[in-house]
């Protein structure tokens, strides 16, 4: 098969490539900009997609979330790890040469104390250089699914970082300035321009990329521009101020459809949200229970689940734009499966029954930390939410803030109950276990922590029998469903707005792929 035959491109298209390139300037926006630049940092959506325009993996992920070659351009297991031929000819914005020295420093960057990523790849222990274009990552045992961990470790010159003194990751929770939080080198098809945190971002397009021809896009320049307010953003697309919109309000959606000249693109997203409970914590510094934890009691945890109406969340709030579920990963990844993700029945009566067993009659107060410009009407989920458990005694203070404020008081665990939505993209448990479910994970502010499925969180790392494997997540899941550290709500849709003008691949990651976009003249 051709390269041009793998991502399926027109001759037409290639024509367009083939001629000068048109300058075409795509300006597009979303609720909430990239956390920072540093792509070790920080593990979330927006930021993973945009830095992933500057940066390249190893290997990456097309919109149907094949797994593709990018930096690598092939892959094979070997005895203590996988090699990797890496891609020749490539070179850094900067101007230096890509080598296997600079994924050797990335690897260990990524597993430093600040990386975001150290989940994602704690099981390579080491990386050897075999010569300047291949490397062998050493693992500690089979690991059947480490290039699927690798899609968005992204690869940085080491001279560059040694020169900036940015050799470890930004520790975003306690707010660390670097040179990298607002500068980048990587060798992606964009270079990046300017950076106004929360204002601009400027891209240019990367001449000396390695895809271009191989990819379709004719992009020049990108603009974004976040824009919090919700009517704003509509009104940007609809005025032709703005070609794409990353989330649209989901009840303007047949508006923008009506609209002369405008499309809007839905479909099913690999991504769960889903309320955490701090249950490990000797109390609850929100509540006005003092000496003891309601959430600790599963009774609590089953009764607020049970009170939460997830289908009317679903048809008053999300405009029928979501799927409610029963647990906290989407169909598509391996351990969803439909009895697994059948919603909780909501169940009023059960629930206040439960809490005057649990010993909480009168329920007991809590504040509710919900960020306010990062999944869609996240807000509004955590409004409803407050209703639904007042009904059952449930106070529930709500404090709805930006993202860049509400994740490090997650993933330094000062919350007591909490909003969080999660992708997945290696299609696998492991990344939701390892992340949110394990006692040591990076994103696990419930204080949750099992024995098992600690246990079989490491273990399917390393086992390569796909059946017994399988068992073993579904045993974690079931442990899980049953201890409710989570309250799931919801698989979340993507939609997209946007000019008729522009071509845009959509895919259940949300992920805009600049490289792929097309824009008419």
């Amino acid at each position: 098969m051709t390269k041009f035959a793998r991502w399926g491109v027109s001759l037409a298209v290639l024509a367009l490539v083939a001629a000068p390139a048109s300058a075409q300037t795509f300006r597009w926006t979303s609720q909430g900009d990239a956390l920072t630049m540093d792509p070790h940092s920080q593990n979330e959506g927006p930021t993973i997609a945009m830095t992933g325009q500057i940066y390249e993996s190893l290997v990456t992920r097309d919109a149907k979330l094949e797994l593709q070659p990018e930096l690598a351009t092939a892959w094979e297991p070997v005895e203590g790890g996988w090699k990797f031929t890496l891609r020749e000819g490539v070179k850094f914005h900067g101007g230096q040469d890509f080598t296997a020295e600079d994924v050797k420093f990335s690897f260990e960057r990524a597993l430093a104390p600040s990386s975001d990523w150290k989940e994602q790849v704690k099981g390579v222990t080491s990386v050897e250089i075999v010569d300047p274009m291949t490397v062998i990552l050493k693992t500690d045992g089979p690991n059947p699914i480490l290039p699927n961990q690798l899609t968005s470790v992204y690869i940085m010159d080491s001279g560059w970082a040694e020169e900036h003194d940015v050799m470890v990751p930004q520790d975003f929770a306690a707010k660390e300035e670097t040179y990298a939080v607002r500068n980048a080198n990587g060798t992606g098809p964009f270079v990046l321009a300017s950076r106004a945190p929360d204002e601009l971002t400027e891209m240019t397009r990367n001449a000396d990329w390695w895809g271009w021809g191989e990819f379709p896009g004719n992009i020049q320049k990108i603009e974004y521009r976040p824009i919090s307010n919700a009517a704003t953003r509509v009104a940007a697309l609809l005025s032709g101020e703005v070609d794409f919109v990353l989330d649209p309000p989901l009840q303007d959606l047949e508006r923008i459809k009506a609209a002369s000249g405008l499309k809007v693109e839905t479909v099913s997203q690999i991504r769960s949200i889903f309320l955490g409970m701090n249950l490990g914590a000797e109390e609850l510094a929100s509540s006005d229970v003092k000496g003891k934890n309601p959430f600790a009691d599963v009774r609590v945890r089953e009764a607020m689940n049970i009170a939460i109406d997830k289908a009317a969340i679903q048809r008053v709030v999300m405009e029928g734009l979501s799927f409610p579920t029963g647990m906290i990963t989407s169909p598509g990844v391996l351990g969803n499966t439909p009895e697994n993700d059948a919603p909780y029945a909501f169940d009023a009566v059960k629930a206040k029954a439960l809490m005057e067993e649990a010993g909480y009659p009168d329920g007991f107060s809590v504040q509710l930390d919900c960020p306010n410009n990062r999944y869609n009407n996240d807000e509004k989920i955590c409004q409803a939410v407050v209703g639904m458990l007042a009904k059952i005694g449930v106070d529930v203070k709500l404090d709805a803030i930006p993202k860049a404020q509400h994740f490090p008081k997650i993933q330094k665990r000062e919350t007591d109950f909490y909003l969080l939505g999660w992708g997945v993209p290696t299609l696998d448990s492991h990344y939701v276990f390892s992340y949110l479910v394990a006692g040591d994970g990076s994103w696990n502010a419930t204080g949750y922590s099992n024995a098992r499925v600690n246990e079989i969180t490491t273990a399917i790392e390393t086992e390569t029998d796909i059946a017994k494997r399988t068992a073993q997540i579904m045993e974690a899941w079931e442990i899980v469903k049953s201890e409710m550290p989570y309250i799931p709500i919801h698989h979340q849709v993507i939609a997209w707005g946007m000019s008729d003008k522009v071509d845009a691949p959509i895919g259940a990651d949300d992920a805009l792929r600049p490289r792929f976009v097309v824009m008419a003249e």
